[in-house]
């Protein structure tokens, strides 16, 4: 991918050709570069200048075009594609792997999407429609089907020949070995192929103890499989153990991408496929909706003081430091809830081996509790006079540190036991907790021991 100042100077340029209309030389520079280069050139333009620079490179060398279209991402490729006809989408779709042609079938208007099936020639909408029947973010989902698999029967130099023969399979870091009905029995790497004499038969010199992935697999799981073998690519099997497909590095970069901002969005509350350039009306739609559970379960904190509004009229200072508890409890429990659910996407933590990290949130929240808590202390009664206030505090955030890093441990574990997103529920359950349990201990303290606060004040 070219520097970030380099993709500066094709998007000026682009933007002035464009301008004085020399599509030649806008032609010739657009056909230059790399699909991703494309790809952020695309993304940067207005939708006007967009739609005219596709078009063009389109009419003249589709392949580049769908290729860059492919690497803008599923939602914003149909949504540049979804302007243009159905038979021009069939056309170009036919320029790229199945598997990227899949996703961006899958995202255009579903009458669009089915008359672009129709239009496709019958071998390769077969293999799109094929694709499409599995279940969104599986490994059936993202694979490649046009998989170089070779018979077990087969001698090195058949094999060899095999392959010299086949010219437009995708990237063959492994050679997969199969049966008679096709089942996934072995891989034999390139090098070991050409290391041993050309009468060797397969069987001799294949692994059979490899790696596969299910078709039905969770992608984020086959991700979490690729990196932890350190695999160029993985083979996709049935039910039957039939290999159907594969899986290669580029892919799994892009789960792994893609996962780990959803995640990051979810945790905020934030739709993952939203964007910086996301319509207003879209961003507002797709964030209100968790914005107004926040607020429900802000009414849920704000009950909790109502309870001790005695309290806060007789002793007005506890208004004052009553928000430093609840918020030093949710910033912690959004640092062990980041934690958590990062060691949970990445397959380290699980309700069974929980414990240990439970036992270290919560060491930490204590500790964490103990020093910002003498910290708050010595300053509440630099400014208040108030020794048992400071004492208080100091008491009240030991508290609700620990609950912020115990919540933030268990909450996320226990949605993911009950196959739910921790990444999208557990921001909204933590910072409730934190809040009541804040504000709770703070003033039920104070409530017990206003005697003390009264005669310090």
């Amino acid at each position: 991918m070219a520097a970030p100042r380099r993709i500066e100077l094709v998007l000026d340029s682009v933007k002035r050709l464009l301008r004085i209309g020399a599509t030649a030389n806008l032609l010739n520079l657009l056909q230059k570069q790399h699909p991703a280069d494309l790809a952020q050139v695309f993304s940067d333009l207005v939708d006007k200048d967009r739609e005219a620079t596709f078009s063009l490179l389109a009419d003249r060398n589709g392949r580049l075009a769908m290729e860059a279209v492919s690497e803008l991402g599923p939602e914003a490729g149909a949504a540049l594609l979804a302007t243009r006809p159905a038979e021009e989408i069939a056309k170009l779709a036919q320029e790229i792997p199945s598997d990227d042609a899949a996703a961006l079938i899958d995202h255009l208007p579903e009458d669009l999407s089915a008359a672009v099936l129709d239009l496709m020639r019958p071998k390769e909408s077969g293999v799109v429609e094929n694709l499409l029947e599995y279940d969104e973010q599986t490994a059936g989902r993202i694979m490649n089907p046009h998989v170089f698999a070779l018979s077990e029967d087969m001698t090195v130099g058949e094999a060899i020949t095999e392959l010299q023969s086949n010219r437009d399979v995708e990237m063959v870091f492994y050679l997969y070995v199969v049966d008679e009905r096709n089942h996934l029995v072995g891989v034999v790497s390139l090098r070991r192929l050409l290391l041993v004499s050309p009468e060797t038969p397969l069987k001799r010199i294949m692994t059979a103890d490899l790696t596969s992935a299910r078709a039905d697999m969770d992608q984020e799981e086959v991700a979490r499989i690729v990196a932890s073998y350190n695999l160029l690519a993985i083979p996709v099997v049935d039910e039957e153990n039939k290999l159907v497909g594969v899986i290669t590095v580029d892919d799994v970069i892009d789960v792994i991408k893609d996962e780990a901002t959803e995640d990051i969005y979810r945790l905020a509350g934030v739709s993952g496929d939203e964007r910086a350039f996301t319509p207003a009306g879209e961003s507002l739609r797709k964030r209100l909706p968790w914005l107004g559970v926040n607020l429900a379960t802000a009414f849920m904190a704000a009950s909790v003081v109502a309870l001790f509004e005695g309290t806060i009229s007789q002793i007005t200072a506890l208004a004052v430091f009553m928000p430093i508890v609840a918020g030093m409890g949710g910033n912690a429990a959004t640092q062990t809830l980041t934690v958590i659910v990062r060691g949970i996407a990445l397959g380290e933590l699980s309700w069974g081996n929980s414990r240990k990290a439970l036992i270290k949130e919560a060491m930490v929240g204590i500790g964490n509790g103990v020093v910002l808590g003498l910290v708050a202390a010595v300053v509440a009664y630099a400014t208040r006079g108030d020794a048992v206030l400071g004492l208080i505090l100091g008491a009240a955030m030991i508290i609700n540190m620990f609950v912020a890093a115990t919540a933030g441990t268990l909450v996320p574990l226990g949605l993911r036991a009950a196959n739910i997103d921790p990444a999208l529920a557990s921001s909204v359950f933590i910072t409730t907790l934190t809040d009541v349990f804040g504000f709770f201990s703070f003033l039920g303290l104070a409530t017990v021991f206003m005697k003390y606060l009264v005669r310090a004040g």
